[in-house]
């Protein structure tokens, strides 16, 4: 039942959506119906798909850059003390100013390619990852830790084998955050300038009144985002076999 589970939820917004046009009987350059929609992608499915997939290049070099600068700051905040009265202040402020109003610094200065792209989302992805994983750092066990100085071990080997593992889900639960959020760095600055691209799609599409072909790639990268976010989440728990999983244990009670 839980493999069909995603289908009886889509069929029954589809039929949701389909009803609302029903009722409020709006223009079709409004809210197209989803047998339009559906159409408007069936025809143009080879130009979709090709941006969908830079869209998803973007994505992903933005979660891989994200993830790796994510990981080393919280490194740094964590073992050099002097770096939280400096950097910690950096990583809020990336977040206290809004991505629209960095779009287009970034696009001037990094140009209408996919660098711009990457950077908005390498922003937005940046901070759950930081955030969570200093957090798994600084709340390891103090027991696992005063054990392991008894027994001589190194600062190095301390964290390469009790507090980074200790941390592990922490960054897991920031890692499935900026996988969600991911896609909004990409498509806002595909808004703001770019050649190519779902966000690009969408812009031209709705310039020429195109709402089908504007709703059909709005989805595409709706679908995109939600299959990426389950990938990256099986494989956490794979790589995370220790970490209980809540819906295991509900079974088991």
């Amino acid at each position: 039942m839980c493999y069909f589970r995603p289908l009886i939820i889509a069929a029954g917004l589809i039929l949701l959506w389909q009803i609302i046009v029903w009722l409020t009987g709006a223009p079709h350059f409004i809210l197209p119906a989803p047998a339009d929609v559906a159409i408007a992608w069936w025809t143009n499915h080879m130009a979709i798909l090709g941006h969908a997939g830079v869209t998803l290049l973007e994505i992903t070099l933005g979660l891989l850059c994200g993830t790796i600068l994510g990981v080393f700051s919280a490194l740094v905040l964590a073992y050099f003390r002097p770096a939280q009265r400096w950097l910690l202040p950096v990583l809020v402020a990336s977040q206290a100013v809004p991505v629209f109003a960095l779009a287009p610094i970034l696009v001037l200065w990094l140009g209408y390619g996919i660098a711009s792209k990457v950077a908005m989302a390498v922003l937005i992805i940046y901070f759950p990852v930081a955030a969570g994983f200093f957090d798994g750092l600084r709340r390891t066990d103090p027991g696992w830790t005063d054990l392991a100085r008894t027994m001589g071990a190194s600062p190095w080997t301390m964290l390469l084998h009790i507090r980074i593992p200790a941390a592990l889900p922490a960054l897991a639960s920031g890692l499935r955050v900026a996988t969600a959020v991911a896609p909004i760095g990409a498509v806002v600055g595909e808004w703001v300038g770019s050649s190519a691209g779902l966000g690009y799609l969408m812009l031209h599409a709705n310039g020429r009144l195109q709402a089908d072909l504007m709703f059909a790639a709005l989805f595409t990268l709706a679908i995109f985002a939600v299959l990426i976010y389950f990938v990256i989440d099986n494989a956490l728990r794979r790589a995370l076999p220790w970490q209980p999983d809540r819906s295991t244990l509900q079974k088991e009670e």
